[in-house]
């Protein structure tokens, strides 16, 4: 998508891929640079990157997240409850067995886990994978995508028929639907939560990419800690990685998630189940502490680290405006505004035409509208009925990462195709 790497972080990881480097003079790294290299093989015990760290990671990094934690939300962080991951993928697969009861019992009822529709498909796969129910609830597309509470207990009653629910999924911002939860919200699933006493997955990975006028992102542990006491009893786990944001380096694999209100017996089995694992990749775990502690007002490397990141959420939340805006103006085209992550999950109208052709073929009307698109114009789309969609809707989930020039070219070919595809499946104009 042409987004350059941050120059401070690959090149403290450079310099910790090869510590002989640190010695050479004509390395044009800036002091601060080489600092950060040597504090980080400090880290590592002298050991580098090749050998294993602790299960749960390197202390010092989980050391530096609860203080990135602390100064985010304003209530202190137990660095003991901070677990460095393969990136994001990973922590959630791992919560989500440790959800899963020890119970031998062949009659007991089978685990149900709430999650959003639409919903980022990882989520379906791994309670696939785990053998327990998905509880699908709708969120409010009239609404810009924010959770219906009434949705959410019609959900939850009815899967008590079949399941025991044991937790609840929320991504904010949005993946595919690009929204970002107000507050008043958030503080309803929390109370949701508390209620049935489920435990509340906070998916927050996209927390860099929230463009919403005048309101900055705010995580459910901050929003949790505020409401006092009487919910301090309420499992909370939050999951971050350096995959998305301004960062965008999928590739390294890291992350963390912080677990709160878990109790510590629970936690100590959770440590011994992440051992079976060995540990974290380190250049995931280093990239981690980079983008959660990187440089300061002051340092030498700021004013370029500062340029780079400025840049690269300007153009994001930029190209996040023009493609919703543009879309929503497309006859036949329904977009909310995007307010967070890196998507469009537009609505699109398709005639009668269209979707009896479809069913010809065996596709669902949005995938047949997709595989048009990609065979007459190059653009490839992900179709709404991947992510899940009410009934008689269709959509699609496009990206906003593509440069300028890039994204008004597609969406030049976007508005043709449409047109035609309309006009050859019975539309008049």
């Amino acid at each position: 998508m042409k987004q350059l790497p941050i120059s401070f972080f690959r090149q403290v990881l450079a310099l910790c891929v090869d510590p002989a480097l640190l010695d050479y003079e004509g390395l044009p790294y800036a002091r601060d640079v080489k600092e950060r290299a040597r504090r980080t093989l400090e880290c590592l015990k002298g050991h580098g990157i090749g050998a294993y760290t602790a299960s749960v990671g390197v202390t010092e990094f989980r050391k530096d997240i609860a203080r990135f934690i602390e100064e985010r939300d304003g209530y202190k962080a137990d660095y003991r409850n901070i677990f460095l991951t393969n990136g994001a993928s990973d922590a959630i697969r791992s919560i989500l067995t440790l959800c899963i009861p020890g119970s031998t019992n062949k009659c007991a009822p089978k685990v149900g886990y709430m999650s959003p529709i639409p919903q980022y498909p990882l989520y379906s796969a791994c309670y696939s994978e785990l053998g327990v129910e998905m509880i699908p609830y709708y969120l409010d597309e009239d609404n810009n995508w924010e959770l219906n509470m009434d949705n959410l207990g019609q959900a939850i009653e009815s899967a008590r028929l079949q399941c025991e629910p044991r937790l609840l999924v929320v991504i904010n911002p949005g993946n595919p639907t690009g929204q970002q939860l107000s507050r008043v919200n958030i503080e309803q699933i929390i109370k949701f939560c508390h209620a049935k006493r489920l435990v509340l997955l906070a998916d927050e990975v996209y927390q860099e990419n929230a463009y919403k006028e005048n309101s900055e992102f705010v995580s459910f542990r901050k929003v949790l800690k505020s409401m006092g006491p009487q919910y301090s009893n309420l499992e909370l786990v939050s999951f971050h990685c350096v995959s998305k944001g301004y960062v965008g380096e999928c590739g390294v694999r890291g992350g963390y998630m912080e677990l709160v209100g878990i109790d510590p017996s629970v936690v100590e089995v959770f440590e011994r189940y992440l051992s079976s694992k060995l540990c974290a990749n380190t250049v995931g775990q280093i990239m981690t502490d980079l983008m959660i502690n990187p440089p300061k007002p002051g340092d030498e490397s700021y004013p370029q680290f500062a340029k780079e990141r400025s840049g690269i959420l300007t153009s994001l939340k930029k190209a996040a405006m023009a493609i919703s805006t543009r879309l929503d103006k497309i006859d036949g085209i329904q977009c909310n505004a995007i307010q967070g992550a890196m998507y469009a999950f537009p609505k699109i109208y398709l005639p009668p035409v269209a979707i009896a052709k479809a069913m010809e073929s065996y596709l669902e009307p949005d995938e047949y509208y997709c595989l048009k698109l990609l065979e007459e114009t190059g653009i490839s789309f992900v179709p709404g009925s991947g992510f899940g969609q009410i009934d008689g809707t269709y959509h699609f989930r496009t990206t906003t990462l593509a440069d300028e020039e890039t994204t008004e070219d597609m969406l030049d070919r976007l508005e043709q195709f449409h047109r035609k595809f309309l006009t050859e499946h019975g539309v008049k104009r």
